[in-house]
């Protein structure tokens, strides 16, 4: 994933800041086309525990033919690399760019809302680890997915 862009309401920097408040997590989060079409919202965040929580929105823009109600793998894909680069951003306060991520699919997703929780492992100064589940809405899980960053300021 590439950094978020920044507007000037953002509150991103290359350099470390302080963590993020919920209003600015929610302000980035809104402020990319994708995620948008993903439908994305913030459900959850918790410094002192290091979790992140996001939740997508069903639509046709997600299915991987049209008719089957079935998420591409691809979205899930991406909402496990959402999750993990915005948990890393609440705890460092700025943008980190993805180095590498892997995705467990466990069942499809079919006509649901997702879960995505990402919970970081590490945020050290040059590589940030996150372990991000996807669940369905009733939260059977369905993906499993393990990211790393670059924490490394600018």
């Amino acid at each position: 994933m590439t950094m978020p862009s920044a507007t000037p309401t953002s509150t991103l920097s290359p350099t470390p800041a302080a963590p993020m408040t919920r209003a600015a997590l929610e302000l980035l989060l809104g402020d990319s086309p994708f995620q948008r079409v993903l439908g994305l919202s913030l459900e959850s965040f918790d410094l002192a525990a290091q979790t992140l929580t996001l939740r997508a929105a069903y639509g046709p823009a997600v299915e991987r033919q049209p008719g089957t109600g079935q998420y591409h793998g691809g979205v899930i894909a991406s909402l496990i690399d959402i999750a993990g680069d915005f948990a890393l951003i609440a705890v460092l306060g700025y943008g980190v760019p993805t180095i590498n991520f892997r995705v467990d699919y466990l069942r499809p997703a079919i006509k649901t809302g997702l879960i995505t929780t990402a919970t970081v492992r590490r945020a050290g100064k040059s590589v940030g680890v996150v372990d991000v589940d996807v669940f369905n809405d009733k939260m059977v899980l369905l993906a499993v997915g393990r990211a790393t960053y670059s924490t490394l300021a600018a």
